[in-house]
């Protein structure tokens, strides 16, 4: 007997699901509190449920896959194709529903706790790396006002410390007081950052996939714990073009008449990742480039 297929739009609060009875070709539709979606498929019989790979969409997979599900995500940018009419919870299941009939549009690897407790740690990282960023910009724009000059990114940092008397002579008591709270934050945010690197650092130590990766030229603990995360099991991608198209790593093209144009980078996918890689493979480049000796990649050892 084929699955019933549901389509569940996941929300904050309200759930909303769309089906089509496998059976009769009933056409169901329901909302659902956030409280009794377990229990509702928990009372099905095992059913093929497909989601946007959205917010706490890799949670339920793993809640419904628990169930004996069959759980398919699905892209956002594929799924918005099939919204028909206005949008909204209902539309956006229906539209969910019709997506997951179409085999042609690759699925997300459902991603486990581990694999996205180590993303988390990254985000985490991320997100004090760009504090720490608009913090020293913001002191260095309010010490301008008052005369002083200082380099910018983290060389500001030093330039200050050594500095630190003669650019207090050219501010009032107020500012001197700021200055310090300020450069107190700093330093919280440099030790949060450094405790998620070695987090991050530990990670890579522990994880098979992650040493091995770690071997590779270019790629250093940032990247293979990154990447480790990301890829999962491997057998889940058909092919390493695949896995890179994914990263946004392929060109993109457009053609008709029988003519196609090879473009830039399509800059799909994970920007994090992408970049990340892209840094290690510069970082392997630049030495041969600045001694004026090309090789191809497969000397560099990164193919």
């Amino acid at each position: 007997m084929d699955r019933t297929t549901y389509g569940l739009d996941l929300a904050k609060n309200v759930m909303q699901l769309h089906w089509v009875d496998s059976e009769t070709g009933e056409i169901g539709r329901k909302k659902l509190a956030r409280a009794k979606l377990g229990e509702f498929f928990a009372q099905l019989q095992p059913a093929r449920v497909a989601m946007e790979a959205c917010g706490s969409a890799h949670h339920w997979a793993r809640v419904l896959g628990g169930l004996g599900h069959q759980v398919e995500l699905l892209p956002a940018r594929q799924v918005r194709a099939f919204v028909r009419s206005n949008k909204d919870d209902a539309a956006d299941a229906r539209a969910i529903w019709l997506a997951a009939q179409q085999c042609d549009i690759r699925r997300a690897p459902v991603k486990t706790v581990e694999q996205q407790a180590v993303m988390s740690l990254h985000r985490a990282r991320s997100h004090w790396v760009s504090v720490r960023t608009a913090t020293l910009n913001m002191l260095r724009g309010l010490l301008y006002e008052f005369g002083v000059l200082l380099p910018g990114k983290k060389a500001g940092l030093k330039t200050m410390s050594a500095r630190r008397a003669q650019v207090d002579d050219q501010l009032p008591p107020l500012m001197r007081r700021l200055v310090d709270l300020q450069l107190e934050t700093l330093k919280g945010i440099e030790r949060s950052i450094d405790q998620l690197e070695a987090e991050i650092a530990e990670q890579q130590r522990k994880g098979d996939t992650a040493r091995t990766l770690r071997e590779v030229p270019g790629i250093g603990v940032l990247g293979a714990t990154a990447l480790a995360a990301t890829l999962g099991d491997a057998s889940n991608w058909r092919s390493g073009r695949e896995f890179a198209a994914s990263l946004g790593l392929v060109p993109a093209h457009s053609g008709t008449g029988g003519k196609t144009r090879i473009g830039h980078l399509s800059k799909r996918g994970d920007p994090y990742l992408r970049t990340l890689l892209i840094h290690g493979a510069r970082a392997v480049i630049e030495p041969h480039r600045l001694s004026r000796r090309p090789v191809g990649l497969s000397q560099t050892g990164v193919v």
